[in-house]
């Protein structure tokens, strides 16, 4: 029995006298009304209308129980209040810079389609990790490690021109004494700057045989992504990003590497269905892998 639904009709009913006035102020029919106070009379097991006047005329016991019925209905509109209110409330996310702008718009759109209204907060990992800690976002798109991650986004190397092979390997990166010409650097932007994508990283550089100097986490992607427009330097980054640089994106021979985001949430918040239902936008976002096109 839809309770409230039935303490509604009996209320309504009971204020106008009328069951054809009191259903159709309930925005129900005459009918339904009936049928819903029959099944409440049914559950407490007393009548609460007089069946022989024309009018809608209280029992005795439909008198005592009136009260506790229009505090049931109240709680319920004030329950289905509250809940359109929390349902227009900004959902703030803190997602990273790396996203296109176009992509994001969609994910904004595509929150709406879902009645969420969200508020996008863009920065680095530290930023998102402070505005996460300081509960000025309910929730950030932070870097994880591949094992840890509901998104992950693969690596490689790309540079303004096409190397002509399959794969870079780091080792031909290498600089004989003799070499006339500067040495190529690998840029980490700074999205990459984790400890799960940059001490691998470092190891190969040394393994291989690189200088210290060829290896250089830049201070923006844009500074970065100028270097490399202008020079034989690369650029770690995703292969969305490549396409988006107009740069040749090839992965690293020696080692796979991959970006891991997952979505954390600040102490009230709870982002699981903010994750079910924009999984998809927010993989776009991110050119993750096996992101809709």
């Amino acid at each position: 029995m839809d309770l409230v639904g039935a303490c509604r009709a009996f209320v309504s009913v009971s204020e106008r006298g009328s069951f054809t006035v009191g259903a159709a102020v309930a925005r129900m029919s005459q009918p339904v009304a009936s049928r819903r106070i029959a099944a409440l009379e049914a559950h407490v097991g007393e009548p609460l209308f007089e069946r022989t006047s024309r009018r809608a005329v209280l029992t005795p016991f439909g008198r005592e129980m009136l009260p506790a019925a229009r505090q049931l209905v109240l709680a319920a509109d004030v329950l289905l209040h509250e809940a359109e209110a929390a349902k227009r409330k900004p959902w703030r996310l803190a997602v990273p810079g790396i996203c296109p702008t176009a992509d994001l718009a969609r994910l904004v759109a595509d929150a709406r389609g879902h009645g969420v209204t969200l508020e996008l907060r863009v920065g680095p990992p530290p930023r998102r990790l402070e505005l996460i800690r300081s509960q000025q976002v309910r929730a950030a798109l932070l870097p994880v490690a591949r094992d840890e991650a509901m998104w992950t986004v693969p690596l490689g190397l790309a540079g303004a021109q096409d190397p002509g092979v399959k794969r870079v390997y780091l080792e031909t990166l290498r600089m004989g004494r003799a070499d006339p010409e500067p040495a190529r650097r690998v840029w980490i932007q700074p999205e990459d700057d984790a400890p799960h994508i940059r001490d691998p990283l470092t190891r190969l550089r040394d393994a291989v045989g690189l200088r210290p100097v060829q290896l250089a986490v830049a201070d923006d992607l844009t500074t970065a992504a100028a270097d490399v427009l202008c020079s034989r330097d690369l650029l770690l980054c995703s292969p969305a990003q490549a396409r988006e640089l107009a740069l040749s994106w090839r992965p690293i021979g020696e080692i796979a590497l991959t970006r891991g985001y997952a979505l954390a949430a600040a102490a009230p918040g709870d982002p699981h269905h903010l994750q079910a239902r924009l999984g998809d936008a927010i993989a776009r976002c991110l050119g993750a892998e096996g992101a809709p096109a």
